[in-house]
């Protein structure tokens, strides 16, 4: 069996992926809630993977995982998080992060993901990958060109709009508030000059836009 220690400053959030990696039999042996303890407890528990946060106070996941890339090198790290900008995404993977998976992700590929970097496989999320390859090939990813009107907030709103998200669910993924939500969610439609989410949707998805539920 797969071990695991997760690291994530929110106890919530610890507990529900606890949960969805023992359904998928896949052990989790530690909790950590900085970086510093995460490199503590990786030490002494040796998991086969790291499923790392990347802000959290006493220690930011960049830093942790380095270091336990450089002391434990069999121990591989998959970086989980809301932040999906370039220099997060470039920076774990200097720090020697085998995959990057935006927390969005769906259990199903969250457990694959654990399962390919515990064999020593490199893995992204979807959008992750896009941006990957348009900075090795020097292509222009679609999804971050796409409608320039919009804002970075509302181009992550949408995205979640076009996996079939409801307001709810994504006041939660983004630590937004559902008012918040809501209002990015009148502005996306009013730039767009949609007059309802199916259409937003359709918008997005033929942007690129969306990902995997």
């Amino acid at each position: 069996m797969i071990t695991v220690l997760i690291v994530d400053d929110h106890p919530v959030f610890r507990q529900g992926l606890r949960g969805l990696l023992g359904v998928m039999d896949i052990e989790v042996v530690g909790e950590a809630a900085d970086g510093q303890e995460a490199v503590a407890l990786a030490a002494e528990l040796q998991p086969d993977v790291v499923v790392m946060d990347l802000q959290m106070p006493g220690g930011n996941g960049i830093e942790a995982t380095r270091t336990i890339i450089r002391t434990s090198p069999r121990i591989g790290v998959l970086v989980l998080t809301m932040f999906r900008d370039d220099d997060s995404v470039f920076a774990a993977m200097r720090a020697g992060a085998r995959g990057y998976l935006l927390k969005e992700a769906g259990a199903e590929e969250i457990a694959r993901a654990v399962n390919a970097v515990a064999a020593g496989e490199a893995i992204y999320g979807p959008e992750i990958a896009r941006r990957v390859l348009a900075y090795f090939t020097g292509m222009p990813d679609p999804s971050r060109t796409a409608f320039p009107e919009l804002t970075e907030r509302e181009r992550e709103v949408l995205g979640l709009v076009a996996q079939g998200r409801g307001n709810g669910e994504i006041a939660g993924i983004l630590s937004l508030s559902g008012k918040t939500v809501r209002n990015h969610v009148s502005n996306i439609f009013m730039k767009l000059q949609v007059a309802d989410r199916a259409q937003a949707i359709v918008r997005a998805r033929e942007a690129g836009l969306g990902g995997s539920p």
